[in-house]
């Protein structure tokens, strides 16, 4: 039988993430979530409903959201479910909890910066990760752009005139 554990988030940070190691050095961090749906209610009325969600990361991505998110940064997280039990030492009752153990992490613009504009640091920095530079979050990405060899040099126009081959 086929299994899958896959989850999707798209919300923004409650707090600041507070990274901390492991005893063998293997970084971590909690986020907290808040994901914002919006319906029409009673006589179309628009309606909020806000659900917090847990999030672990773990390595790298745990250092990168603690060295660039701040409380109120949008983030896209996927991950998987994981389902914590443990025994409330206070009153000896099983406790569990799910959460999300996120395996890949994308940082979201800030509300009301332009689509495109990289976060600045105040410094006029870039302070966004860069992920498509090799592993080099410090570096701005080069970009350039070379067409295609076999590009048509008169901007991609047919010629009416030329004999449609079916």
């Amino acid at each position: 039988m086929a299994n899958l554990n896959k989850v999707m988030l798209m919300g923004n940070l409650t707090a600041n993430p507070e990274l901390r190691y492991t005893p063998k050095g293997t970084a971590v961090t909690d986020l907290r979530l808040a994901i914002n749906r919006y319906y029409s209610g009673e006589n179309s009325e628009r309606q909020e409903e806000t659900t917090f969600v847990d999030v672990t990361l773990w390595n790298r991505q745990a250092e990168i959201a603690n060295q660039y998110l701040t409380k109120g940064s949008g983030v896209f997280i996927e991950g998987r479910l994981q389902l914590d039990t443990w025994e409330d030492k206070a009153t000896g009752q099983k406790r569990n909890k799910l959460r999300v153990i996120g395996e890949s992490l994308q940082l979201l613009p800030r509300a009301g910066a332009p689509t495109g504009v990289p976060y600045n640091d105040g410094n006029n920095q870039q302070a966004r990760p860069n992920y498509n530079n090799g592993g080099n979050f410090n570096q701005p990405r080069q970009q350039s752009y070379n067409p295609p060899p076999s590009a048509p040099q008169n901007g991609g126009f047919i010629d009416a005139d030329d004999d449609i081959p079916f």
